[in-house]
């Protein structure tokens, strides 16, 4: 029987009781049909480029999880007035839009990164901008340098001050040749948020092309923006002197589609991802069938489940059209059941793979090469960071007490705990809140049996 104390966020800044406990008896199959929103990776900068707009937007599909709210809270310190039309749906009006105190800005930002995104909207609206000292997920350094190198390109000055860092643009902002040294996420939506509203065409090469990004791409054209890309991942921005607001659903999380499979393939269920869609989902589910996952397609979802032992698999994550970092922590956790030797290879993070001590503890077979595994048959090319996990399995998981250190790791342990025989105690859960809508309700809804505590 299960007990929910609460499935949201309590306070903006923390994302939620990051205290909380889940005890979980594992041992059976995950069924039934869980739903996706909005992906967070798009939700969260649709809010911010609400503030390029001279009148309201509004956002279909938004998720309700920690993050969302962390963006709300301080689009709302900066007068922004954000309402809630029905369920998923936000409309924001950023005509009463004024600069924040520096304390403001980093009570509500708690452990966010999405404060530096801010900078650009608020450089071209009030001419100047705050950005705290910044948290998020430690599972890498991610520097903020491209960010800051971006906004020096587009005439932005940098003051770094002991509570954070003031941004000012006393003479605008104007277009940019930028190439980016990594094609970072972060640092394209910082380019396509700033470029939008510069004055003349910047041009960007090395751009990130994920769908998130590309849907942010059709947000900011809604508004007005004139942007066109190409193939070799350049991304040219015409300024225009003024952006109107949006109307848009934003795309499926497709993180969240594919944790929810993993989840399937390591319990041996049997779940459907209502939401979920195949064109932006084409890697994970090549690499899910070779696994000996099998899965359909329909017009609300995919269904996903086991189609026979357990096959091992080589993995390398890259950015896209590549395996997401993102996936491969659940991954993981299914490999542990796979009948030989499967190699990860983490080429984004640098301590993303960490989260597999907690799986060895359980009882899994993992070993990580903390500088990586050169072979032959690589494709994507090799990194100073990169990490490698060889897992070998079949291994019996047992219960274990684990805690939380990351959203998609947390996520992943509780997966492990489903699969696992016994009962596991999975703390420090708010983290998972991040990322995941009503993560308990859904963990409900395809039969997990557990309790929580504070």
């Amino acid at each position: 029987m299960n007990t929910l104390l609460s499935d949201s966020a309590s306070t903006p800044a923390s994302g939620g009781s990051n205290g909380q406990t889940l005890r979980i008896r594992g041992g059976r199959p995950l069924r039934g049909r869980v739903e996706v929103k909005g992906a967070k990776n798009l939700a969260t900068k649709a809010m911010v480029a609400a503030l390029l707009g001279e009148t309201a937007s509004i956002l279909r599909d938004v998720p309700d999880i920690s993050d969302v709210h962390v963006v709300r809270s301080l689009l709302e310190v900066h007068g922004v007035r954000v309402e809630d039309l029905e369920d998923g749906v936000l409309r924001l009006d950023p005509s009463g839009a004024v600069s924040a105190h520096m304390e403001e800005i980093d009570a509500h930002a708690g452990a966010s990164r999405i404060p530096i995104l801010f900078c650009g909207p608020l450089l071209h609206l009030l001419g100047q901008a705050f950005i705290p000292d910044l948290g998020g997920c430690r599972i890498g350094d991610r520097p903020i340098d491209f960010h800051l190198d971006a906004l020096r390109s587009f005439g932005a000055i940098v003051d770094k001050l002991p509570s954070g860092i003031r941004l000012s643009a006393p003479d605008g902002l104007h277009g940019a040749n930028i190439e980016l040294p990594y094609p970072s996420v972060g640092a394209t939506e910082q380019v396509l948020l700033t470029a939008v509203r510069a004055k003349g065409t910047t041009e960007l090469r090395n751009a990130a092309i994920e769908p998130e990004i590309m849907d942010l791409i059709a947000v900011l054209q809604k508004m007005g923006a004139i942007i066109s890309y190409e193939p070799n991942r350049v991304i040219f921005i015409e300024g225009v002197a003024s952006l109107r607001g949006y109307d848009h659903r934003a795309i499926f999380d497709r993180n969240e589609a594919a944790s929810w499979a993993a989840a399937a393939l390591a319990t041996d269920g049997d779940i459907f991802v209502g939401g979920a869609k195949q064109q932006e989902m084409l890697t994970f589910l090549n690499v899910f069938r070779k696994v000996g996952g099998d899965f359909d397609i329909a017009e609300d979802g995919i269904r996903f489940r086991r189609g026979g032992p357990l096959k091992p698999v080589m993995v390398e994550t890259d950015v896209h059209p590549g395996f997401m970092t993102d996936w491969q922590q659940p991954l993981i956790v299914a490999l542990t059941q796979a009948e030989g030797e499967s190699v990860v290879h983490e080429t984004v993070y640098e301590n993303r793979l960490g989260f597999t001590r907690a799986l060895v503890q359980m009882g899994a077979d993992i070993v990580v090469h903390p500088d990586g595994i050169a072979s032959s048959d690589r494709r994507v090319p090799r990194r100073a960071l990169e990490q490698a996990a060889v897992i070998n399995g079949p291994t019996p998981l047992h219960g274990a007490d684990v805690v939380v250190p990351d959203l998609r790791g947390g996520y992943s342990y509780v997966i492990a705990a489903l699969a696992a025989e016994g009962e596991s105690t999975v703390r420090n859960i708010g983290i998972i809140r991040r990322g995941y809508e009503k993560f308990l309700e859904k963990l409900t809804d395809v039969g997990a049996d557990f309790d929580v505590t504070e």
